[in-house]
């Protein structure tokens, strides 16, 4: 049965369906969802680029701040955890990258945390190919692993978790998905979770304003730190502060199908993906409550800036290709300017005391 009229029958036996649990069916629905099912979201075939597959720069940029944050944890076994990792190629780019760290490479064990068997796939081709696999293994989620020293990293992950829709009317709203010759949208009063929510972070919602409130985003953090023995947590999405999030009417959701965006989930069901800017104040805020510190939040352009990006570059073109120059330049334009301010870096630690990361030189006040 296809997944529209999947999540029609369930609509029709259960009742309506939070957007929430609409959202979690169309993109990991077993078999049938965006992320479950067969083929490419990722690329010129897929539906959207990550950093990673613009250019292995991103990959080696990391890499750096990996190697500072090793050395700040006394140069000892140093495990990293990629949440989400996609294909692989940003593993792949990190590894090849610290393998001429001798030393550190030594030290290293890399996990992928990958519940999708079909992507688990595509991630071992790759790194057997680069000659990389023995340096990897698998968890399917981050509460299987015993507490690590290194570091947990998700680049564009957190932005495709499943989300509650609010709206303000008289009062908070939540939105349900009902079908009637259609799928149709419901209003009903939120539950004191999403209330909570919204009261812990100090946000007034303006009247007919809508908003997503990730509550699967909180509890991922709790899981990160209670997986983090000692180090750091890097998160990397596009988003903002609690304060620059909710000044949009409609909210922020978006769908990608064939790299076009549309804002309407109801369409290309299980097709296309379906996401919402992260928001940082609220993993700062819940790293907080379960023993993270907070090591800086800035864009992603100045967080490759600081790691020498642009130096970088300079080596790079000392060597002489041309065409490549080109190529390099129109990646790094993206990497800097049309994904570098949309996207935020949130670096946390645990266990550790303040310590110097490039990454961070030119941090921002997360509000």
């Amino acid at each position: 049965m296809p997944l529209p009229e999947i999540i029609i029958d369930t609509i029709r036996r259960q009742g309506p369906l939070s957007f929430h649990d609409f959202m979690e069916m169309a993109l990991y629905f077993p078999g049938e969802g965006y992320y479950t099912s067969p083929g490419d979201c990722i690329g010129r075939s897929g539906d959207f680029y990550t950093s990673a597959y613009l250019t292995h720069l991103f990959g080696d940029m990391i890499a750096s701040q990996l190697e500072e944050m090793w050395l700040a944890l006394g140069s000892r076994p140093f495990t990293v955890v990629e949440c989400g990792p996609g294909t692989g190629l940003l593993c792949v780019d990190i590894l090849r990258r610290l393998r001429y760290n001798k030393t550190f490479f030594e030290h290293l064990q890399y996990i992928l945390v990958e519940k999708s068997e079909w992507m688990r796939e595509k991630e071992r081709k790759l790194l057997e190919t680069e000659g990389l696999l023995d340096k990897v293994r698998w968890a399917n989620s981050l509460d299987q692993l015993s507490p690590v020293t290194g570091c947990i990293l998700s680049n564009e992950l957190i932005d495709n978790f499943a989300v509650h829709q609010v709206e303000m009317q008289d009062q908070l709203m939540e939105v349900f998905v009902g079908y009637d010759d259609g799928f149709t949208e419901i209003l009903r009063p939120a539950g004191a979770d999403l209330k909570a929510y919204l009261h812990r972070l100090e946000v007034t919602l303006p009247a007919g304003h809508r908003a997503e409130i990730n509550l699967e985003a909180t509890q991922w953090i709790r899981q990160a730190s209670a997986a983090l023995e000692k180090g750091f947590i890097i998160t990397i999405d596009y988003g903002n502060s609690s304060s620059g999030l909710y000044h949009n009417k409609t909210g922020t959701l978006i769908c990608y199908h064939h790299h076009s965006m549309n804002h309407s989930p109801y369409t290309f069901i299980g097709e296309q993906d379906i996401t919402s800017h992260v928001n940082f104040s609220a993993l700062d805020h819940w790293g907080r409550q379960e023993g993270l510190e907070h090591c800086g939040y800035t864009s992603q352009a100045r967080f490759l800036q600081g790691l020498g990006l642009n130096r970088r570059l300079q080596e790079i073109e000392k060597q002489g290709d041309a065409a490549g120059d080109a190529q390099r330049a129109r990646q790094v334009y993206t990497l800097l300017v049309e994904m570098g301010n949309s996207f935020k870096v949130l670096i946390q630690r645990k266990g550790i005391g303040r310590s110097f990361l490039s990454g961070l030189q030119f941090a921002q006040y997360l509000a």
